[in-house]
């Protein structure tokens, strides 16, 4: 494990400390950052994210997807979770906690634009920090590798239908162009460039040139996960200080959400009979968040002072401890769960027969 991976809610509480302390010391340099965008795009946001993302996705090998059929029962329990459950989910918490329960408490211009983040948040299935999750619960890596692809295939041509479905359901406007034009930006360009540049790399020098790529890259992506978290908190600072309460409300339908959606992946993999390597990565796919993308969108959609862009904001403030605890539960648990599986066949052999993953999966996984 690296030492970024190993101190990870460290270095993310002191972006996230440091954003918020800069962002209060210079706003005036925040809002001309912010004032740079195109078609309500920010420009430094999209570079960061480009950088950040990009790097992941030269890991990807979408030929993977020819591995879905080996672990059927993982990639369908993650499939449903992801795309049948999680947004809808949360668009009920939002309705039930922000839109009701919270209600008199949040301010009342900002209701509609908070439930929005919420779900633009959970629409989005995770990429780049699924690979570290799955690391920590020994994931079986094939698995994450071609549900990770397949996500991202799906999700070029599902995010907007879904989001703007649902903020529709919420009577809210959707910008479809921005929408649209965020889809393009943070999912389609960094995929199509990532695999154009990762098959010349293997046609051109084989895989010691994609790792050796993919080794000048790691730092640059790591490098543009924390600017983007300061420059992000450095954003909604302000506004994090003045209503902590209200970072609080919002937390809450995010926290239940994660626990509900990765509680329900795990048991549904045991009831079928799934491996722990295969549950333990499902689980965690299905209740985290690629907080980028939404990020990326509720500012484009609605802004950087926007309801939207602050609850997607909460969501990459409790996403990293949460989704820890979850790693915990999942490998504290794992006794318990093979008890269950090995009744129907899967605690020592995967799907047609195959091996147990080793005990100490590869590091990409």
């Amino acid at each position: 494990m690296s030492l970024f991976e190993r101190y990870l809610t460290l270095w993310v509480a002191s972006c996230i400390a440091a954003g918020i302390a800069l962002g209060h010391a210079l706003p005036g340099l925040f809002h001309a950052v912010g004032a740079a965008e195109i078609a309500r795009v920010n420009l430094p946001v999209a570079v960061l994210i480009w950088l950040m993302v990009t790097p992941m996705l030269l890991r990807i090998d979408f030929a993977s997807l020819r591995q879905v059929g080996r672990h059927w029962r993982g990639i369908g329990v993650t499939l449903f979770i992801n795309w049948a459950v999680k947004p809808f989910s949360m668009a009920a918490l939002g309705w039930l906690f922000v839109g009701t329960l919270f209600r008199p408490y949040l301010p009342a211009d900002q209701i509609d634009s908070f439930i929005a983040g919420l779900i633009i948040l959970a629409a989005a299935p995770c990429t780049a920090m699924v690979f570290v999750w799955s690391n920590l619960t020994r994931g079986e890596p094939h698995f994450t590798l071609s549900q990770v692809a397949l996500n991202d295939t799906i999700m070029v041509v599902a995010f907007a239908p879904i989001v703007g479905l649902l903020l529709g359901l919420s009577s809210i406007t959707v910008p479809w162009g921005t929408l649209v034009l965020s889809v393009v930006l943070y999912i389609v360009i960094p995929v199509v460039v990532a695999q154009v540049l990762r098959r010349s790399l293997l046609a051109s020098g084989g895989p010691a040139a994609l790792d050796r790529l993919l080794g000048r890259l790691g730092p640059v992506s790591l490098a543009a996960l924390l600017a983007t978290l300061v420059l992000l908190f450095g954003f909604q600072g302000g506004q994090i200080l003045a209503q902590p309460a209200v970072i609080g409300l919002l937390a809450v339908p995010i926290l239940i959400q994660v626990y509900f959606n990765s509680g329900l992946a795990y048991l549904m993999n045991r009831a079928a009979g799934e491996r722990h390597c295969v549950a333990g990565p499902s689980a965690l796919i299905g209740a985290s968040n690629f907080f980028e993308l939404a990020v990326a969108a509720a500012i484009s959609l609605f802004g950087f002072h926007s309801g939207a862009a602050l609850a997607t904001v909460v969501g990459v403030l409790v996403e990293v401890p949460v989704m820890l605890s979850v790693v915990w539960i999942v490998n504290r648990s794992r006794g318990w769960y093979e008890r269950g599986a090995a009744g129907k066949g899967a605690a020592g052999k995967g799907v047609a027969g195959q091996e147990a993953a080793p005990k100490h999966a590869p590091r990409e996984a």
